[in-house]
């Protein structure tokens, strides 16, 4: 069993040298927008149980934000980090497709075993996210800013889909999603509240 309501938000933009560019499980600065748009979002953000964050510094500063506004500490996991990329970390991604071609969408069609870069499966990510969120205190409410990987994954599992449906799932920069227990079912929405998906079965513990 896990948390009665988590918010997931996805950091917010990244300096402008790394746009274009794998960074994956590198640990980039924020631009100054990204920074002013992290101090605008945690000023609207409630009261939590648990405030938890990536430990890189573009999760963690907002993460950090949000804590100190209630007065709470900040649980930083690793398993809320992006995906570890390997080798194809620190280069743009048309050199990556021009160097691997079409193989590279073995992320989507091969997710028990392909390695971006020698980095980490898609099934890799989506079980230690997963693991994440499963161990969370139950009847708890939880902010939590991490990456599009794992809150793609997080929604996208929890949603019965396959990893090439988790993609819709990744919220863009300062964006999130709200999974909200309900009785016996799960509901996730996107934040700023746009709609209600449908209720969802209990993910298996």
């Amino acid at each position: 069993m896990s948390a009665r309501r988590l918010l997931l938000i996805r950091h917010t933009a990244v300096a402008e040298a790394w746009r274009g560019v794998c960074y994956g499980a590198r640990d980039v600065p924020l631009s100054s927008a990204g920074r002013a748009a992290a101090r605008a979002l945690a000023g609207g953000v409630g009261p939590s149980d648990l405030v938890a964050a990536s430990p890189l510094r573009r999760a963690r500063w907002l993460g950090g934000l949000i804590a100190r506004r209630h007065g709470a500490a900040l649980a930083v996991d690793a398993r809320l980090a992006e995906r570890g990329f390997g080798s194809w970390e620190g280069r743009g991604w048309d050199a990556i497709h021009a160097g691997v071609g079409d193989a590279m969408n073995g992320v989507l069609d091969a997710p028990d075993t392909y390695r971006p870069g020698g980095g980490e499966t898609t099934a890799e990510l989506g079980r230690r996210a997963m693991g994440w969120f499963l161990r969370l205190p139950a009847g708890s409410s939880v902010v939590a800013v991490a990456h599009g990987g794992p809150i793609g994954a997080i929604a996208g599992t929890l949603l019965g889909e396959a990893p090439r449906g988790w993609i819709a799932r990744v919220p863009a920069p300062g964006g999130g999603v709200v999974i909200e227990r309900d009785g016996g079912a799960y509901a996730v929405r996107p934040w700023p509240d746009r709609g209600m998906a449908g209720p969802l079965p209990l993910p298996a513990a």
